[in-house]
């Protein structure tokens, strides 16, 4: 997802999936009357889901359509621009793909700036990254990477670097923030700024516990190390039957992480994930540290490429170590299932970097090109980042399964970008929803989440197993965001149990 709701959204009426299903078939026909056309009977009860008044504040914008011959089954404000939050993912994956193709990978460069004699540099290392946001991620240990470059260098003769560890992040250019992120939602892991040079997905986690008694300062520990944060430990450890509240708060350019609120005594540790000021900084001494374990002396600090202005200008370097990321199709399953924003937003400034113009600017006129060519109208996407994290990014519902219908026409584009998505019911952002019903590993589907703003983008198949590809936005809702899912899912379990054979299985069955 984008990002949590910051703020409660007031309780509306409860829908369970249950009943929001119920409503769909409440309207029975006598054996005398003639029954409507399957597809007027779905028109009929997907208003019907969206009819309750617990709903009735919100906006919602649907769009249905058969890839099967690219029928409108169903659609409701369609042209409407909408915020899609997550959703956002699909344009931007769909126009990396093309752009760059699955087989794109990143390349990360370790150049000695200096000779080698009697194994010692005697100059700076310089890591040149191009915006592999992998490094140090999901998988095994954060050091890994890292751990096997030194081996590398060793076995190179290199025992001791002389000079600095340096840290080129000059493929990208431009801020590192999206336009239109909340100021609040900074400090979070999932707004990290988008680098060059990127470690753990320039995030810590920091293990909140509790005291050994009450009145005592919290216990506050960061992992892994080197990220540069300087943490003002304001947290206290409350009686046992005290609610728990933590509030995290770092502003843009700073390294000061501060840490406010109430921890129950005796209770278990909590885990937030959190975005560093420098991912540069965070990067080198990262790197610097697991040469100093795997046993090669660094004489020099670990810095940035602007505080290390004549190493830029090194002209004889010597190529030590390349690594390439994973391929654009393995970190399309990261970017999709888990909704990693530094993903999409890296996506976007290599986009640009293809282009000539490495910043997010430069990638997402691209991208506009792409979907343009498509058929998205001008008017109907309006990108500022590619994550969706931006609460100045607009789409149609129309838009949307214009997106994913030309995906699934694309042999090119299509299987990779397909096993990227969430499957319902078992795994990624809707590993929990839709279990038990025809949707259940039927569905992928890319969710989107922040605060007032809910949607679904993806395909399912028929009972009939006829394709479709649909797209759900819900925005300015007052209700809970569950009764918002509630409802997504009821729409799209009844498009899973569709049938064009007279009459539909839920009907049948009654």
């Amino acid at each position: 997802m984008s990002c949590p709701n910051r703020r409660p959204a007031g309780v509306g009426i409860g829908l369970t999936l249950a009943v929001a299903l119920s409503a769909c078939h409440a309207t029975v026909h006598p054996p005398s009357s003639p029954r409507p056309a399957p597809v007027q009977q779905l028109q009929r009860d997907l208003d019907a889901v969206l009819a309750p008044p617990s709903l009735g504040h919100g906006t919602w914008g649907v769009v249905v359509r058969s890839l099967a011959n690219q029928e409108t089954l169903y659609a409701t404000h369609g042209d409407r621009l909408m915020m899609p939050a997550s959703n956002l993912k699909v344009a931007t994956l769909a126009a990396a793909a093309d752009r760059l193709t699955w087989s794109y990978t990143y390349e990360t460069r370790l150049m000695a700036a200096g000779p080698v004699a009697g194994g010692v540099l005697r100059g700076d290392l310089v890591v040149v990254g191009s915006g592999d946001p992998s490094i140090g991620g999901r998988d095994g240990p954060a050091t890994a990477v890292f751990e096997r470059w030194a081996d590398q260098i060793a076995s190179a003769g290199i025992r001791r670097i002389d000079g600095r560890i340096v840290g080129d992040d000059r493929a990208f250019t431009g801020p590192g923030l999206g336009a239109g992120w909340s100021w609040d939602d900074l400090d979070a892991g999932y707004a990290a700024a988008v680098n060059a040079l990127q470690y753990n997905e320039s995030a810590v986690h920091v293990t909140i516990a509790p005291g050994p008694h009450a009145g005592d300062s919290a216990a506050v520990s960061v992992e892994p190390a080197g990220s540069g944060l300087t943490i003002r430990n304001h947290l206290d450890t409350a009686a046992g039957d005290a609610a728990l509240s933590i509030e995290a708060h770092r502003l843009p350019g700073s390294d000061e992480l501060e840490l406010r609120g109430h921890v129950p005594l005796g209770s278990a540790p909590s885990v937030h994930t959190l975005s560093v000021d420098s991912p540069t900084r965070f990067f080198v001494a990262a790197l610097r540290g697991a040469l100093i374990s795997r046993g090669i002396d660094v004489g020099g600090p670990a810095v940035g490429i602007d505080e290390a202005p004549d190493a830029a200008r090194r002209a004889d370097a010597r190529l030590l170590v390349s690594y390439r990321s994973p391929p654009l199709s393995a970190l399309a399953t990261t970017l999709m299932k888990v909704s990693q924003n530094l993903y999409a937003e890296t996506f976007v400034k290599t986009m640009g970097a293809a282009t000539g113009a490495p910043t997010a600017a430069g990638g997402l006129a691209a991208a506009r090109r792409t979907l343009e060519g498509w058929g998205v109208a001008p008017g109907a996407l309006i990108m500022l980042d590619g994550s969706g994290l931006s609460r100045y990014d607009f789409i149609t519902p129309e838009a949307l399964v214009t997106i994913l219908a030309h995906v699934d026409g694309a042999p090119r584009l299509r299987d990779p970008f397909e096993a990227a998505l969430p499957i319902a019911g078992r795994d990624g952002t809707l590993a929990r929803r839709m279990k038990g019903t025809p949707a259940e590993g039927n569905v992928r589907a890319k969710t989107g989440s922040m605060a007032n703003v809910r949607s679904l983008a993806g395909y399912v198949h028929t009972a009939d197993g006829e394709p479709l590809a649909f797209a759900i936005l819900a925005n300015d809702f007052e209700t809970s965001p569950e009764i918002i899912d509630q409802a997504t899912d009821a729409i799209v379990v009844r498009l899973a149990g569709f049938t064009r054979r007279g009459v539909t299985e839920a009907l049948r069955r009654r």
